[in-house]
């Protein structure tokens, strides 16, 4: 699955605590720290940008799928599919 070009972080934090199960433990400027302790302890920023960039999008997505034993299509397709 393509990933999408016009992702803000607002849209991808909706989608990791929607899909995963992430909460938001703090905000650092404009980076907000999302948490799951399920499958493990798992910290990880998402920039609170109008527009991700796809390299910063492809980054996490593949943090998510390290943490969750998924493939990065399986990720892609929980949080867009």
């Amino acid at each position: 699955m393509r990933l999408p070009r016009d992702l803000s972080g607002r849209d991808l934090i909706r989608a990791m605590q929607r899909a995963f199960g992430y909460r938001q433990v703090h905000q650092q400027g404009s980076h907000v720290i999302l948490q799951v302790e399920s499958p493990r302890h798992h910290r990880v920023p998402v920039p609170d940008h109008k527009t991700l960039r796809v390299g910063t999008l492809n980054a996490i997505i593949t943090a998510l799928s390290r943490v969750h034993d998924l493939s990065k299509d399986e990720v892609t397709q929980r949080l867009f599919g």
